[in-house]
């Protein structure tokens, strides 16, 4: 697995008005965690593009006022309407430690079902892996030269490779969804079934609010 460096300084002061003063000057607020102690520290936001807007899995290496830690990234806060990057957080890596993080998935190969006119749809796009840091794919394929009409790819089918997978084995990672025409079915008779289904779904959750009052009451 690729490491990335990222150079960093230590944060004198913390709270939102320092934040903010950061992110004006081109630094995104970071904090690193799993050691001894937090670290809260600020690195260039251009430093982050290789790190984020990728996929693939990275180690990065922190120097920050000359103090390294190997970490990775466990997780990153965007602002919701420019997607400027608002906070990153980090896991410091020990050699020898198990550690979850989440892999990328890379789906390959040619899909019957999407060659009779389906559409490929991705319930997932990473899954959360357990390892020792030198066990640490990049990432793992996916391949869907089976996925035809009426089959999904679930976790389970995953093979593991010097890691353990955490994501419940039963969830599914991809399907191939039927064209309306191969259905038989028209967009009015498809408009009227999700309806009727969301009336359901609605009149269930009712249901189930009316129980938990009912409830609430002999409390």
């Amino acid at each position: 697995m690729k490491t990335i460096e990222i150079i960093g300084y230590n944060r004198a002061n913390l709270g939102k008005s320092e934040a903010k003063r950061l992110r004006a000057q081109g630094n995104v607020p970071c904090v690193i965690y799993g050691g001894e102690e937090q670290v809260h520290f600020y690195a260039p936001m251009i430093l982050f593009r290789e790190l984020i807007y990728t996929n693939k899995a990275h180690f990065v290496n922190l120097n920050i006022e000359g103090k390294e830690f190997t970490a990775i990234m466990q997780d990153a806060q965007f602002h919701p309407v420019s997607e400027v990057i608002l906070h990153v957080d980090f896991l410091q890596l020990f050699e020898g430690k198990p550690m979850k993080m989440l892999i990328p998935l890379h789906f390959e190969g040619a899909s019957p079902g999407v060659a009779k006119g389906g559409s490929l749809i991705k319930k997932r796009r990473n899954i959360l892996v357990k390892a020792l840091p030198k066990n640490f794919p990049d990432f793992i394929t996916v391949d869907i030269t089976t996925l035809d009409f009426g089959h999904a790819i679930k976790v389970g089918d995953i093979k593991e490779e010097n890691f353990e997978i955490l994501d419940s084995k039963i969830a599914s990672i991809a399907v191939v969804e039927m064209p309306r025409a191969l259905r038989g079915k028209t967009e009015e008779e498809e408009e009227a079934e999700e309806a009727a289904l969301a009336e359901a779904a609605e009149g269930a959750e009712g249901a189930e609010g009316a129980t938990a009052e009912a409830d609430g009451g002999k409390e």
